[in-house]
């Protein structure tokens, strides 16, 4: 008999050999700026048990910028600027290891830390080294605990919320689930605090228009950084590699047992499709560039086809052959990300040319595509 995999089976040990739990500040960390460590020793718990029924877990854990502003008595919880937020996350992260390898070590669980940046993820060979180390630790049976370097990092470096974060791991984990603790239990139709109609949505197959509607940007606690708005960014991500994501409510004890209970929460889909090089290009969060195409192009690549020059209308950006451009439809919208066969002055120069002109423009050899296909993911 086929086991029936549905919400919370998706992410059981027998389903899910690889799994990232991601947990936020609000969670974590009390208003105070303490670590709410009984709500904590809680969570341990449950990875322990799912440790034990050989499920490897890696876990993404904000907190360290609330822990920090709290030891260095900086006002706005250490968000008044930037250099405040740097020095609170470098006093806080040391705070947070060792909560974490302490309630870990109790259970007979060996932590690890690894903090990341926004380039170290982005750039394709620190990604796979990224993921070697996850890779050797979790065959360890080591839980490696993940955090955004925010001691370096700045506006233009950084992703900003560990959701999305998160989701990257996962990739990077070659992890078959992701879980987002959150201060709500799912994805509701509306704003639950403000429609008492809103309705929670189970299970999301694609993120299209219509799911993008439901999301709203705020964070319910203030104190972090992500809101309903990047955990459907983190679902993409997560969808793109073919793992699912579930974001279900941190704000109840043993989190994580008592979603295999009751299974409340809503569910994103993985529909990996392609070469992990490819899911990593979907989950990637910067380009270095855009072209832009015609309609014609655009259903072109729909179909499964490279990017012609022909069907370019303008270039945008500073790019080099080889890095990653982003695609765009007549009105803007995102259509595609890929590799750039040329540079961008090369590109603009042969924007709408058909191929037996590019030689003369150039002045070598053309190549025979602006993004080949084999180098191309559509989103």
């Amino acid at each position: 008999m086929v086991a029936d995999l549905s919400g919370a089976s998706r992410f059981a040990p027998a389903a899910c050999s690889r799994l990232v739990i991601k947990i936020g500040s609000a969670l974590l960390v009390d208003p105070d700026g303490k670590v709410r460590r009984d709500w904590l020793e809680g969570v341990v718990a449950d990875i322990a048990a799912r440790h034990a029924a050989g499920q490897r877990i890696a876990v993404v854990s904000s907190g360290a910028i609330a822990l920090g502003a709290r030891r260095l008595k900086l006002p706005k919880g250490g968000r008044a600027s930037l250099e405040d937020a740097q020095a609170a996350a470098a006093t806080g992260q040391i705070a947070l290891s060792h909560c974490w390898a302490e309630l870990l070590g109790a259970k007979g669980l060996t932590a690890a830390q690894i903090l990341v940046t926004l380039d170290d993820l982005e750039d394709r060979r620190r990604f796979l080294n990224a993921a070697s180390t996850l890779d050797r630790l979790l065959s360890l049976g080591v839980v490696p605990v993940i955090n955004e370097n925010d001691s370096v990092a700045t506006e233009e470096i950084r992703f900003g919320d560990n959701d999305r974060l998160a989701a990257r791991i996962g990739q990077a984990a070659d992890a078959q689930g992701v879980i987002l603790l959150s201060d709500i239990d799912g994805l509701y139709t509306a704003n639950p605090h403000r429609d008492p109609a809103a309705k929670l949505v189970p299970e999301v197959a694609r993120i299209d228009a219509k799911i993008r509607a439901m999301a709203d940007g705020g964070s319910a606690s203030g104190m972090g950084s992500g809101g309903m708005i990047s955990k459907l960014e983190a679902a993409r991500i997560a969808q793109a590699s073919g793992a699912h994501l579930a974001i279900i409510s941190g704000k109840r004890d043993h989190p994580l047992a008592a979603y295999d209970a009751d299974g409340r929460g809503t569910v994103f889909l993985g529909t990996k499709s392609g070469s992990a090089r490819k899911a990593w290009l979907a989950g990637r969060l910067t380009s270095k560039g855009r072209i832009a195409v015609d309609a014609g192009a655009a259903t072109a690549l729909t179909s499964g086809r490279s990017l012609l020059a022909a069907g370019a209308t303008s270039v945008e950006g500073r790019f080099a052959r080889g890095d990653v451009i982003d695609i765009v439809g007549a009105d803007g919208a995102l259509l595609a990300r890929g590799l750039a066969e040329y540079d961008a002055a090369d590109a603009a120069a042969i924007v709408g040319k058909r191929r037996d002109e590019h030689e003369a423009i150039l002045g070598y050899a053309p190549r025979s595509t602006m993004v080949h296909r084999d180098h191309m993911v559509l989103l």
